[in-house]
């Protein structure tokens, strides 16, 4: 049995492929230093009871008869597992060198790609291809909440067909790894890198799908992305020359109505972004001959994602909202979500990288600005830092001295524990609080312990 080292094993995109991994057969153990550190006990409970042992970050998982060590991308020479698999002279290679042998073995494989709506569209088709019996295998890099009840972390569903759904992520450039039966290009927008390069990425992702192309004619950077050796297919909230046109969006209490072709049906989802999401995912499902009508009336079930407008719980009134919004389109799309309902929003928006926010720090400020109301406030701790030798050049004071000059309500609040109580101190009936930001899993937990102590 081959033996299988993953090396920063709680993070979402690590967590999954060893999961698929331990459930195809391997022998599969992992570190991750927030174990170390007393973090993510939730998540080590989890993939412990899919039979992957946990080990130190020390190098002590890398014993001499590990085949092989998966590192995650944001993952350092100078970690010890790392070390010690170079000393053995054990291969090392990334998780998505793993995610794209695992996507290529199935003929019927479905890419979701895009700066926005990755997470969310990926689960969406899953759940639909699963809902109808279809027995997809889906990699996801997020929580999928219909499946919080099996064991491990719920970011895959793990059936042995024929198909199998994945993200494809640009900001680390593995988009190009993978050649995929059907792809999907939800929008393009500053994230990780710059449009020009962005764009790069996508025409050649588009050049590669052997089957089908699914692309969103509302983004002005990706609408005309062709593939014209294959089926292209559009969607659109906008423009209804497209092949997947939705209208008549509406937002109801806990999600949101729409009409596709005469035919009403809703999502348990916020937002016309998410509207568009299920658009997509119904444009690629119909690729592999699934009706339009029963795609759409399965994600009626659909509840979601973690982390994305995730309703945490009401208390005194009060709504918790935990939101993975990082970027200037996501958090455009989360804040219009939001202000489709009555009521003042709290965010505290945790920026999540010193490298991210020197690109796109200044967009993100312009989203809330474009976004929110007089009442509505602003707060920014200091930026979260996973450690390395990042430029620290840009600060969350900067950014919100930028946002203050927008007219928005905003605050500096360094330090977490202040934030709490700030907003245990303001927040009132009719009030939503949302705690917004990547990559830190306190965050979930965060807004949880608000709710409690409201």
């Amino acid at each position: 049995m081959t033996k299988i080292s993953f090396c920063g094993i709680s993070g979402n995109g690590v967590s999954a492929v060893a999961q698929i991994m331990a459930k195809k057969g391997f022998e599969v153990r992992g570190s991750d230093r927030s174990f170390d550190n007393g973090g993510d006990q939730d998540r080590r409970k989890a993939l412990e009871e899919v039979g992957i042992k946990i080990y130190p970050q020390d190098g002590s998982a890398i014993t001499d008869d590990v085949d092989i060590l998966y590192v995650s991308t944001a993952v350092e020479d100078s970690i010890p597992d790392v070390k010690a698999a170079k000393a053995k002279n054990i291969p090392i290679k990334t998780r998505p060198d793993l995610l794209a042998e695992l996507f290529h073995q199935y003929p019927h494989n479905i890419a979701v790609s895009g700066t926005s709506g990755k997470t969310t569209t990926t689960g969406m088709i899953g759940y639909i291809l699963d809902t109808l019996g279809k027995k997809p295998c889906t990699i996801n890099g997020g929580y999928m909440k219909n499946y919080a009840a099996q064991k491990g972390i719920p970011n895959i569903i793990y059936n042995q067909g024929d198909i199998c759904v994945i993200e494809a992520d640009e900001s680390n450039g593995s988009i190009e790894k993978y050649t995929p039966y059907i792809g999907i290009i939800n929008n393009i927008g500053m994230d990780h890198k710059s449009l020009d390069e962005l764009e790069t990425l996508f025409h050649n992702f588009a050049g590669r799908c052997t089957h089908g192309l699914v692309v969103n004619r509302d983004c002005d950077n990706c609408k005309d992305i062709r593939n014209d050796k294959i089926a292209n297919l559009s969607f659109s909230i906008e423009d209804s020359s497209a092949d997947f046109f939705a209208n008549n969006i509406k937002a109801i209490p806990g999600g949101t109505s729409y009409t596709l072709d005469g035919r009403e049906f809703k999502i348990r989802l916020i937002g016309r972004f998410n509207v568009s999401n299920a658009l997509a995912a119904i444009a690629a499902c119909s690729l592999l001959g699934v009706d339009k009508f029963a795609a759409a009336q399965a994600l009626e079930g659909f509840l979601g994602t973690q982390r994305r407008l995730e309703v945490v719980g009401t208390k005194k009134d009060i709504t918790f909202i935990d939101d993975f919004a990082h970027n200037p389109d996501k958090v455009m799309g989360s804040m219009s979500a939001l202000k489709d309902y009555p009521g003042r929003v709290i965010v505290m928006f945790q920026p999540h990288g010193f490298a991210p926010m020197k690109l796109t720090g200044r967009d993100i400020v312009k989203s809330f600005a474009a976004q929110m109301g007089k009442d509505d406030i602003l707060v920014m701790p200091d930026i979260y830092f996973a450690g390395g030798t990042a430029d620290q050049s840009i600060s969350s004071k900067q950014l919100i001295e930028e946002a203050v000059s927008l007219g928005v309500n905003a605050r500096y609040i360094p330090a977490r524990k202040d934030v709490e109580d700030f907003i245990l101190k303001n927040a009132k009936a009719g009030d939503r609080v949302v705690i917004m930001g990547a990559r830190d899993n306190t965050l979930p937990d965060f807004s949880r312990k608000l709710l409690q102590e409201i």
